[in-house]
């Protein structure tokens, strides 16, 4: 018995590595894109856990920093050094040559090393005895962390299709949220029962796990099979100098990241600071710190880097204009929030206007990432991640904890009771520069897409 021949109109969309077969009308440029394979969900469940460790321990010495100032006896400015310049030296420049050499060789190995590595300096931090030897420990943390987050930008992007990668996107970067959230529970709860030092020691020997997990789970996927054919890289390979030349002199990726940093600066000056300012100023215990912090964390910002992806998914298709027009209306709204929070007389009140901050402060990250990963080659993917990072973190997570550690010791003389309120407050002109250069990429964005459809 002979079958029906295939309907003329329907063509079937041929499987990638871990995206489903579809049937799809041919010539609907409007049609959903492919639905991800369950692999590319494994992946993606395994990346993100690797995200969550690798940000514990980021966070981990600002969660700790009350007993940690207790015991080894450093200073606000110290820590914000520690938490911020020095760790982001390391994570900032080191994470261009990794992500070069991951564009080149094999992700998958890369990023399992680098979880390697930081996990055994994290170990380190916990044997700490004195302030440099800590300097050190955090700064070869922030060594085997810049080759994380850069490499499972390109991993994710090559096991999603355009359309689905905002969601893919901004469910990675759940990470942060849930890392800091557990941190706050884990390492806070660890710290009243035992020592702070055990939860360095904990959290270190579960990411040398978790490095064992994704050398043997995860599949380095083909560069770019996801995406429509391009001739520019069987012709004319990019090397180390045309990535670099090429993200610096493009305006909207240079205006997504330095909005991003501005942005930055506020979380990583807030977040490095939230714990010891809501004991010492606000009165909250250790014990509240592991339940309600830990809970306003990790609801408030799961919640806005997830929406914050559907709807980058959603309104994009659009306008490109939407990956700057959401972060800028994120951080306006924010505002009122942030002024209240550092504003409430208790702690109580306090962890009720974070909420704000929590959700909305963090709408830029996926936004910005996605935007970078659609603009480039996919053998650029790794290396202009990793510039994007070097750009905000040096900016965010390099100044912005100095920042206001230095500014609190300064205010200590005129303000001893609440130094630290006093800095947090001189955070909010940094929303109005932020919201500026995102609508300043708007433009820019807008400005392209009238180009693009003049000349189609």
């Amino acid at each position: 018995m002979s079958s029906l021949p295939p309907s003329p109109d329907i063509t079937q969309i041929p499987a990638e590595p871990g995206v489903k077969p579809r049937l799809e009308p041919d010539g609907d440029a409007a049609a959903s894109p492919p639905a991800p394979g369950r692999r590319a969900w494994v992946v993606l469940v395994i990346l993100c856990f690797v995200y969550v460790l690798n940000f514990l321990d980021r966070q981990l010495l600002s969660i700790l920093a009350k007993p940690i100032q207790d015991t080894l006896g450093i200073s606000d400015s110290q820590l914000g050094l520690i938490g911020g310049l020095y760790f982001a030296f390391f994570y900032c420049f080191i994470a261009i040559p990794v992500g070069w050499l991951a564009d080149k060789t094999n992700r998958v190995g890369i990023l399992a090393l680098a979880c390697a590595i930081w996990s055994a300096a994290t170990i380190a931090c916990g044997a700490a005895r004195n302030y440099g030897q800590l300097v050190v420990a955090r700064m070869t943390v922030g060594f085997g962390e810049a080759g994380g987050v850069p490499p499972s930008y390109a991993i994710i992007t090559d096991y999603f299709p355009k359309g689905r990668r905002g969601t893919a996107l901004g469910i990675f970067n759940l990470g942060p949220p849930i890392g800091a959230a557990l941190g706050i529970a884990f390492g806070a709860s660890i710290a009243a029962a035992f020592s702070w030092r055990d939860a360095f020691y904990v959290l270190g020997g579960v990411g040398l796990v978790a490095a064992i997990v994704v050398a043997v789970f995860v599949r380095e996927p083909k560069r770019g099979g996801l995406d429509a054919p391009n001739p520019e890289l069987a012709s004319e390979p990019s090397g180390f100098w045309v990535t670099l030349k090429m993200f610096f002199s493009h305006k909207a990726l240079m205006l997504a990241a330095l909005g991003s940093g501005a942005t930055q600066f506020i979380t990583y000056g807030l977040g490095n600071f939230t714990a010891l300012f809501l004991m010492r100023e606000k009165g909250m215990t250790l014990n509240e710190i592991a339940v309600w912090y830990a809970l306003v964390v990790g609801i408030g910002m799961s919640a806005g880097i997830f929406t914050s992806g559907w709807a980058i998914d959603r309104f994009t298709r659009i306008s490109k204009r939407y990956y700057a027009l959401i972060p800028a209306a994120s951080l306006a709204l924010c505002i009122p929030f942030y002024i209240g929070f550092v504003w409430a007389p208790g702690w109580q009140l306090a962890t009720l206007f974070l909420i704000g901050p929590s959700f909305l402060n963090y709408f830029y990250l996926s936004s910005s990432v996605a935007l970078v990963q659609e603009e480039v080659r996919p053998d650029q993917r790794v290396m202009s991640g990793a510039l994007l990072l070097l750009v905000m973190n040096f900016i965010g997570l390099g100044l912005g904890p100095t920042y206001v550690g230095i500014a609190s010791d300064l205010f200590r003389a005129s303000f001893p009771d609440n130094s630290l309120q006093t800095a947090l407050y001189t955070l909010v002109p940094f929303y109005g520069l932020a919201i500026a250069l995102f609508l300043a990429l708007a433009r820019v964005l807008a400005r392209e897409e009238a180009k693009q459809g003049g000349a189609s």
